[in-house]
């Protein structure tokens, strides 16, 4: 049996570059079957045939002179949505998983303007969640966070040493041994939500770095944000409404 790397047999496949195979595996968009290829340099079976996700597209919600709000699809990073719509500059970011609202924008005095509120707690956000186990009523994290990057990653733990951070969960539906649940979160840290229901022992579903079953994304979606009188809702993606 003839074997290749998976990048190389995957950019034949698609007919695109070796370096473009590769990012499609990093993202998380391909498949064998229903298995996800998780390392792009692994040795596969040259005869292997691949199923790739296709990347929803980015979708506008809101502009004027001052920024730009998108609807960010999950498998992108925030870096490729600044470069896309240049020369706004981000605002926030979100997770390359995570989907839904992303804010960008256009001038510094606005810049600094909308960041005094992020750093006074005065930005509403509300994330969309499906989780492991069931939480059957709501509850309150408030816990501080410690963030530590490891080889170019972030990984975040709640830590005496750490940020303050808390997260408020609701639970909205139960299906099974999982929760859908939204959450509203004060101060913001690296990671934060995903941090709090791993603490609670209700991790992201397709959150394995923080003990989620895989799956094709990690579950997460920022589905409202209020920022100095304006609000902006990313509808909840298919795969939310239908994951059951």
């Amino acid at each position: 049996m003839e074997k290749e790397k998976a990048y190389k047999i995957l950019a034949l496949q698609e007919g695109v570059s070796n370096s473009e195979a590769k990012s499609m595996i990093d993202r998380g968009l391909v498949y064998v079957g229903n298995k996800k290829v998780m390392i792009a340099r692994g040795d596969i079976d040259a005869r292997t045939m691949f199923r790739v996700e296709k990347i929803e597209k980015i979708r506008p919600i809101f502009e004027n002179d001052d920024m730009i709000v998108v609807d960010k699809p999950a498998h992108v990073n925030s870096d490729e949505i600044e470069r896309q719509f240049k020369p706004a500059v981000l605002l926030h970011r979100l997770d390359r998983e995570t989907s839904g609202v992303l804010m960008l924008v256009k001038n510094e005095e606005f810049r600094q303007k909308a960041i005094k509120e992020f750093k006074q707690d005065n930005v509403y956000k509300e994330y969309i969640a499906w989780v492991e186990g069931i939480i059957a009523e709501p509850v309150e994290v408030d816990k501080p966070i410690l963030t530590q990057k490891k080889n170019n990653k972030a990984y975040s733990n709640v830590s005496s040493k750490g940020k303050p951070a808390r997260t408020e969960i609701f639970p909205d539906i139960v299906s099974a041994n999982k929760t859908k649940i939204k959450c509203i979160i004060h101060h913001g840290r690296t990671h934060q939500i995903r941090t709090h229901l791993r603490y609670i022992d209700h991790p992201i579903i397709g959150d394995e770095q923080y003990g989620g079953r895989r799956a094709k994304r990690v579950m997460l979606h920022a589905y409202k944000v209020r920022l100095l009188g304006m609000e902006f809702v990313a509808q909840e993606p298919k795969t939310f409404v239908n994951f059951e």
